[in-house]
């Protein structure tokens, strides 16, 4: 009898870890984004050095420690024993996105650094959870003294009125100038392991859009649709890539999802002309 073992590829391998809310395994989807630059490396592999640190950290501390010690204990391991800190001098590298690389250099941006820091909390108990705030992602704490909100680049914990200073730039370009309108605690609630993959992988769209890489843009977009199935302006944005990268008939089927489903938005006209040049060139 002849088997045949079928490996799915990085993009199945991702769409299996994300199918669900309900089963979202949030380090190993991060962790998988660095498979189409990195097609080698060991998912697997990655996830043990992170329970390395997990038991290393567990060592620290006795059974009955409470919440706050362990996030003392917790910090102080991170950014003081293991020297994780901000890539500040290029924060437009990608390899910040990827785990495996930022484990190796201790050098990343908010999100990434926030996916371990929030691995290792959750991992000694600590009710932890990441925050999608404007323009700098944060993680927090519930403690019984009360809701610690901490930029994941430093351990350092944020006072409300930190918060709302770096808050301020992003209600003035919305021209939210009354704090009433939009309270603080709104941008801090709690964000769902998918949006947390969604912004790494927004973060990597971003680069990927300003280098004119088309090709990493692609596969940047196949999984945020795999990730965001109707998140339509997604296919508009791969389609374009497509266009871009001289795949008209990929470019003409992603445009034509968007104009079918999208309904009514500003760009309509300008795609469905980009759309029926494409369907010229295809014919």
């Amino acid at each position: 009898m002849n088997l045949s073992l079928n490996v799915p590829t990085p993009l199945e391998y991702f769409a299996s870890l994300v199918h669900t809310d309900a089963e979202f395994a949030l380090l190993e989807a991060a962790v998988s984004l660095a498979q189409d630059e990195y097609p080698d490396i060991s998912v697997q592999q990655v996830l043990g050095e992170v329970d390395q640190l997990l038991a290393r950290l567990r060592r620290r501390f006795p059974v009955d420690v409470g919440p706050l010690q362990k996030l003392r204990s917790l910090n102080q391991f991170v950014y003081r024993d293991l020297n994780f800190a901000g890539n500040f001098n290029n924060f437009s590298d990608p390899d910040n996105s990827y785990v495996h690389v930022v484990l190796r250099t201790r050098l990343a941006i908010p999100i990434s650094m926030a996916v371990i820091w929030l691995e290792l909390a959750q991992g000694i108990g600590l009710k932890a959870r990441g925050v999608s705030f404007p323009g700098h992602f944060l993680v927090k704490v519930n403690l019984s003294e009360g809701q610690v909100v901490i930029d994941p680049l430093t351990g350092q914990s944020l006072s409300r009125e930190e918060l709302a200073a770096r808050l301020e730039p992003y209600r003035n370009l919305a021209s939210l100038v009354d704090e009433q309108e939009v309270p603080l605690g709104l941008y801090l609630q709690a964000a769902k392991p998918r949006d947390i993959i969604a912004r790494m992988l927004h973060n990597l769209k971003e680069i990927h859009v300003a280098q004119e890489d088309w090709h990493r843009l692609i596969a940047v977009q196949d999984r945020l649709i795999v990730l965001l199935p109707q998140a339509w302006a997604e296919y508009r944005d791969r389609g374009l890539a497509h266009a871009e990268a001289g795949h008209p008939g990929h470019a003409l089927e992603d445009l034509e999802t968007y104009l079918a489903n999208a309904g009514v938005t500003n760009d309509r006209p300008a795609i469905a002309a980009r759309a029926a040049e494409l369907r010229r060139a295809t014919h």
